[in-house]
Parts: C-alpha cells; sequence; structure tokens
C-alpha cells in the first residue's frame, strides 16, 4: 500500500478517539465475590482501548468522551493522563458512569454481558454541545466504533456531526464496526444509521459478517452461518465485501478483516487488509488456552492505526495489528499493556 492514502496522518498530530469510557465489572461465577466482598473491575470501552493503546506505542493519543464531574471519575481521568492520554476533550456533564458486567471466562460477544449504561454521561451528549473545529485542532485521525451510534439517536447525529467536521479538515477517519446486539433499542437498526456515517470513513475495520449486517454488503448463500468454513472461501468473501465497500463508499482506502473461531478452549486467530486492489492476509495464529478475549478487536484497530500513523506497508501493518491483537488475549484487563517490542517479539516467534 502506498504511505500516500494515509498522508494526511501526519506524525506529531494527535489521534483522537471518541466513544464511551465504561468501567467493566468482573464478577466470579461461583459466588466468591459475594462471600469475599471482592470485585474486580477494569477502565474500558471500545475507543479507550484504541486509545490507550496508541499512547503506549507512543501515538500522540487524545480521548474524548463524556462522565459526570464527581471525585469517582476525576481519578479515571487522572489515570489516563498518567498513560499519556491527552483527556482535554473530555465532557463533564451528567449524572452516572456506564457500567457492564461481564462474569469472568465469558466473552464480549456473548450473553453474559450485562450492561448497565441507560441515561449515562455518554448517552446524554447533544448536537451543537460539542465544539469539533476546536477538538480537532492538531488531529490528523479521528477514530470510533460502531458501538457508538448504538446507543441512541442523539449519539449517531453527534457522530455525524464529527465526522462532516472531520471530513472538511483532511482528517483520516477509521471506523471498526462492533456490533452489540444488546445496544440497538431505540428503534433503529444498524443498516439504517451506519452506511451514512461510513460514506466519510477512510479505513473500516470489521468482518464479513458484520459488514453485511451494518453496510449492507453481499454475503455468499454459503456463508449465511458464522462458523466452519475453509479458509480459502472466508479469504474470497474478505475479497468480494472489502471490493464492494470501497465501491459503496469512495472516501474509504482501506478495508480490513478478522477471522477468530473457537478452537477448543483457545481460537485460530487470522487477518486479512485490502487495498488498491490487493488482499493482504497475515499469518494464522492457534491458540490452545487464552485468558480474556475482552480488547483483542479493539488492539487490531490500535495496531492498524499505529502501522498507518507511521507509515509502514500494508503488510507490515497488518503484522503488528494481528499480533497485537494476539498478544491481547493473554492480557487480562480491557486495553493491551504490550509495548511496541513485546508485540514484534511476538510476530518473530510466530514467523519461527
Amino acid at each position: 500500500m502506498s504511505t500516500q492514502i494515509f498522508a494526511s496522518s501526519k506524525k506529531g498530530k494527535k489521534v483522537l478517539s471518541f466513544g464511551e469510557i465504561l468501567l467493566r465489572i468482573c464478577p466470579d461465577m461461583d459466588g466468591a465475590w459475594l462471600k469475599e466482598n471482592k470485585l474486580p473491575f477494569y477502565v474500558g470501552g471500545a475507543e479507550l482501548n484504541v486509545a490507550t493503546a496508541l499512547a503506549l506505542w507512543n501515538v500522540p493519543s487524545a480521548y474524548l468522551s463524556a462522565v459526570p464531574d464527581n471525585s469517582v471519575t476525576r481519578e479515571i481521568v487522572d489515570y489516563l493522563d498518567a498513560r499519556n492520554i491527552d483527556t482535554s476533550p473530555m465532557v463533564y456533564h451528567g449524572e452516572r458512569l456506564g457500567l457492564y458486567y461481564l462474569p469472568k471466562g465469558k466473552d464480549l460477544k456473548n450473553a453474559g454481558v450485562i450492561y448497565d449504561r441507560a441515561n449515562s454521561a455518554y448517552a446524554g451528549l447533544k448536537v451543537g454541545q460539542i465544539n469539533w473545529d476546536e477538538v480537532f485542532e492538531e488531529v490528523s485521525w479521528f477514530h470510533f466504533s460502531a458501538i457508538c451510534p448504538a446507543i441512541n439517536q442523539s449519539i449517531a447525529d453527534v457522530c455525524l456531526e464529527a465526522l462532516k467536521v472531520a471530513s472538511a479538515k483532511n482528517i483520516t477517519i477509521s471506523l471498526d464496526l462492533n456490533y452489540r446486539a444488546k445496544l440497538w433499542k431505540y428503534g433503529k437498526d444498524p443498516i439504517d444509521v451506519l452506511p451514512e456515517l461510513a460514506q466519510y470513513c477512510t479505513l473500516i475495520m470489521g468482518n464479513v459478517w458484520a459488514a453485511n449486517k451494518m453496510l449492507g454488503t453481499a454475503l455468499h448463500d454459503d456463508l449465511l452461518p458464522t462458523e466452519g468454513y475453509a479458509k480459502e472461501t472466508l479469504l474470497q468473501q474478505a475479497t468480494d465485501t472489502s471490493a464492494e465497500i470501497l465501491k459503496l463508499f469512495p472516501a474509504c482506502k482501506a478495508v480490513a478483516n478478522t477471522f477468530r473461531f473457537d478452537h477448543g478452549k483457545g481460537i485460530r486467530y487470522y487477518t486479512a487488509i485490502y487495498t488498491e486492489g490487493e488482499l493482504t492476509v497475515s499469518e494464522e495464529y492457534v491458540s490452545e488456552e487464552i485468558l480474556d478475549k475482552v480488547g483483542s478487536g479493539d488492539c487490531f484497530m490500535g495496531g492498524l492505526i499505529y502501522g498507518f500513523y507511521n507509515q509502514l506497508s500494508a503488510k507490515e501493518t497488518l503484522n503488528f495489528a494481528t499480533a497485537a491483537a494476539y498478544d491481547k488475549l493473554y492480557i487480562p484487563s480491557d486495553a493491551t499493556t504490550s509495548t511496541v517490542a513485546d508485540i514484534e517479539k511476538r510476530i518473530i516467534r510466530n514467523d519461527q
């Protein structure tokens, strides 16, 4: 890939991630948390996980969310500041911080997740409340995910407002097609909302099933379920889906797909990126057991941004992002704690 595709993402300028900051509460399944009065939690949220990874990897990283102004949220913001995340765009209003409960060992996409984020400070954001011209000063990349417009129509409208300003400023825009069925509760389906937002995006990441559901791309008839297919079949679908996205959304220059399948207690994992008419495929990672699936996709997204921000080739970018995502499966938190050096070692080990 020509690095000129992402030339607007000038090094030294910031990557701004926009989304809801959440606390993940992690009760164990045997009731010990009640008996011992211990309830582990992590600071997270899909977009914050990206911002945290980028800051750790020395990419200037900023984060915009909304939180109530109280002593607890101020401590959380201080925690982010200490990780070199620029939180100056943060909005302080409202009465509550969003939460979700995920019993240990459960995947975020499974039914075990319990959301407690209705009427949160972030959900209360309105069009006209954020001065995007001011927020986008010294920003060359804007990242958000499909979780944002899933919350309510108001947030979907705020996303559109931000995208219009970012696009006018020639800011690179990335979108993660995260699908959370339990969040789309305000009378809209993803297909009613995401295509309008995707038209502004330079880089779109997800998988072929999410693209079908959220952007309306075609899915081969024999791929309607989501597992049990030959790798060659899936990669052909990735090529077709990606080419269709680039045709439907001319601002988009690259489409990335992840393929993650259960493998006993572990996973099989590989990825691909399509740009300039060519599909680049990663090495395949196979693990017999993992620690935590939460945040792996966010880490992949962060890896893509890291690679393109640093003007690496498509292959180098994909190798880094895939290794970062796989590495995250062994880290029990929402965001990665692995450095660039750690991830590069992971790449080398997989090649051997």
